[in-house]
């Protein structure tokens, strides 16, 4: 594997690239560059097949490099901020790694990368029968309503009246935008298959929350994100690292 180190550190960096040919042995470090200006430069010309990347350099973010060359292989940042994270998500970013990180972070950020590639050297052309199929015959956007049952009588809730689904007690609840809950026959999971993956995103085990209903997140301990919703839910929502990638593709495919 060729791999590129960009760091204005040079004790970080060094470090970095003693660990790197430690644990992946057979790799070949192509070089290690300090700033944007020597990033671009030598980006022209090379090919590596990994880089890593810490954000603030000397002359400025390292964003700049992806608009001012073109970068085809995937991008482990690594920062002690951690402000960045969804602009490093969307440039090529398949790992954040935030200083001071460990031999077990590195370890696990380039077994990402292995997962990625292996997935995509089996990707197969797409089935052009089938892609047309599901042009002339679209599927449905997702559930419209559901129908509650509640004091003895049934009726039937909008989904876009929907707040979120939750479990309680292994049992699944729904919650709407006015803060009535009602008790329902399905599973978390079988309402997750029926309503649109654009409206609704289940971030955990235990909550599926519609998009409307999101307020706010920040981080949290151990690199969970923590989601704060326009009305209160009775625990903490999180979401653990591996899951922050596609929420904020959810959040920003709009």
């Amino acid at each position: 594997m060729n791999i590129i180190i960009i760091e204005d550190e040079f004790r970080a960096a060094r470090s970095l690239q003693n660990l790197l040919l430690e644990l992946r042995p057979g790799s070949v470090i192509l070089g290690v560059y300090d700033s944007i200006e020597k990033s671009v430069e030598e980006l022209a010309n090379a090919e590596p097949d990994l880089i890593f990347m810490d954000i603030q350099l000397s002359d400025g973010l390292s964003f700049e490099i992806f608009r001012q060359v073109p970068i085809a292989c995937p991008v482990i940042f690594c920062t002690a901020f951690d402000q960045y994270m969804l602009e490093a998500f969307k440039s090529q970013g398949v790992d954040y790694l935030l200083k001071p990180f460990s031999r077990d972070d590195v370890t696990n950020a380039l077994k990402k990368v292995d997962e990625l590639k292996q997935f995509f050297s089996k990707a197969t052309l797409p089935d052009l029968e089938s892609i047309l199929q599901k042009i002339n015959h679209p599927q449905p956007a997702g559930k419209t309503s559901f129908l509650v049952f509640k004091n003895q009588k049934y009726k039937t809730i909008p989904t876009e009246n929907i707040a979120y689904f939750y479990i309680h007690n292994e049992l699944t609840h729904l919650v709407t935008f006015d803060k009535e809950q009602f008790l329902m026959t399905q599973s978390l999971g079988q309402i997750a298959e029926r309503v649109s993956e654009k409206q609704f995103f289940r971030i955990n085990r235990q909550y599926l929350i519609n998009f409307k209903a999101f307020k706010e997140m920040e981080h949290y301990f151990q690199r969970k994100i923590i989601v704060k919703l326009t009305i209160e839910t009775a625990e903490k929502l999180l979401i653990n690292k591996e899951k922050t990638h596609s929420f904020f593709n959810w959040l920003e495919d709009r």
